[in-house]
C-alpha cells in the first residue's frame, strides 16, 4: 500500500524514498551503506503494513504494532516471523 522505492547509488549505498505525493516527490527518504540496517527497515514497513491491515477496523489498532502482533494466534505469529526469513534467504542476509 504505501510506495517505497529502493534506489542503489553505487558507492553511496542505496537510498530509500517513502510515500509518494504528486507534483512533489518522495515525503520521506533514508540513506544506508550497510545491507543489513536496510533489511531490517525493509522489514519493519512491511510487518507495520500487515499488523496494520490485520488491525484496521478493531480497537487493536490504538495500541500499537506489538499489541497488534502479540494478541495475534501464534500460529499467525510464527507465519510472519517466517516470512522474515524467506525474504532473509532471498536477500541473501543472514539474519
Amino acid at each position: 500500500m504505501a510506495d517505497i522505492v529502493v534506489v542503489d547509488v553505487g558507492r553511496y549505498g542505496f537510498v530509500m524514498l517513502k510515500y509518494y505525493m504528486p507534483p512533489h516527490g518522495f515525503e520521506e527518504n533514508a540513506t544506508f551503506t550497510d545491507s543489513r540496517i536496510l533489511f531490517k527497515a525493509l522489514w519493519q514497513e512491511w510487518i507495520d503494513m500487515k499488523l496494520y491491515l490485520m488491525a484496521k477496523g478493531t480497537p487493536l489498532i490504538d495500541k500499537g504494532y506489538q499489541s497488534v502482533f502479540e494478541n495475534l494466534p501464534k500460529e499467525k505469529q510464527s507465519e510472519l516471523i517466517r516470512r522474515k526469513v524467506d525474504f532473509a534467504i532471498i536477500a541473501e542476509i543472514a539474519l
